[in-house]
């Protein structure tokens, strides 16, 4: 058995030669990334990536950010390609194909079969000698002095050279095109970072109860509103503005301290000028809000403080803020 400290070893000597690798390419960046990033810009077409084998896998994930991030993008796999796929590319599309020998027969059928189809072409690899370099317009080095495997054969820091070019390039364009907090939430609706930028309170009180009394309400009415609506709470209104709150702690500490408690009203329990949040307050900002002051629900209201309603934590908790 391989000693735990061997184990680590191994771990932190692949993190090294990694993190070495994609530190190298900072000084390997040419003029070439820029002509790379304005044509893609200006080509009014789609990003095209290619790849075979590992570096295929690659292209997935970076067809994915690039989607995210408001550059449409689609995979294309070079073994598919040279078999019928390649009808999927327009013609104002750019080509990417990563490959780190960029010597594989597969890319370099792809590589001619697409310069001559009068695509721009960019090759992501590590040969810039290679077929695939020599038909590319333009080329991004991704060479690299060792991989991460000790007989320097399993695609390890290649790769990862490869990943980090290509999240170079999303977030250059990314940075180009303006891309906002507002787009990226359009883009994730369904993820919990999405609901940070786009969800408000008015997405989620109108789906709770709006429970409410009085002032003068006694307390046994105040009692049923709360165990009925099933917030932990009830506003308190008067003249369609909000005047206070009372919780169903306020309620059990009243029953400890008080013996008869038959004349007591609302007015007497309430916390005045609660805490309130408008209607147009985003989700996440009303999470921080109930946990800066521990609290478990806020009062919704609208400009003019008129009660509309209340969002309870376990709402956030389920649209996944927490």
């Amino acid at each position: 058995m391989i000693p735990d400290e061997k184990i680590l070893e191994s771990a932190k000597r692949t993190i090294c030669i990694e993190a070495e690798s994609i530190s190298g390419l900072h000084s390997r960046l040419t003029d070439d990334f820029v002509k790379v990033t304005k044509g893609i810009l200006q080509s009014g077409g789609r990003v095209v990536v290619s790849g075979i084998g590992k570096s295929a896998v690659i292209a997935t994930k970076l067809v994915a950010t690039f989607n995210s991030t408001g550059t449409p993008a689609l995979f294309m796999h070079a073994a598919d390609a040279i078999h019928g796929d390649l009808g999927m590319i327009q013609q104002q599309d750019v080509v990417i194909i990563i490959s780190n020998s960029g010597n594989t027969p597969e890319i370099k059928v792809l590589a001619s079969l697409i310069r001559s189809g009068g695509n721009m072409l960019v090759a992501i690899s590590g040969n810039s000698e290679s077929e695939l370099s020599q038909q590319a317009n333009y080329t991004l080095d991704t060479s690299v002095e060792q991989e991460a495997c000790p007989h320097n054969l399993a695609p390890t820091s290649s790769t990862t050279a490869q990943l980090v070019i290509g999240d170079a390039l999303a977030v250059a364009l990314l940075e180009a095109r303006g891309f906002t907090r507002e787009d990226f939430a359009r883009y994730h609706p369904g993820g919990s970072l999405g609901k940070q930028l786009y969800l408000r309170l008015s997405d989620l009180y109108s789906k709770n109860a709006k429970p409410v009394v009085t002032p003068s309400t006694r307390v046994a009415d105040v009692i049923l509103e709360i165990s009925s609506n099933r917030m932990g709470a009830t506003a308190v209104v008067e003249n369609n503005k909000l005047v206070g709150i009372i919780t169903d702690g306020d309620l059990r500490r009243m029953m400890q301290q008080q013996e008869n408690f038959s004349n007591i009203i609302a007015a007497d329990l309430m916390t005045a000028n609660p805490k309130t949040a408008v209607s147009s307050m985003m989700a996440v900002e009303a999470l921080q809000l109930m946990k800066k002051h521990n609290i478990t629900q806020v009062v919704v209201t609208d400009d003019k403080k008129e009660y509309l309603g209340f969002v309870h934590l376990h709402d956030l908790l389920r649209e996944g803020l927490i």
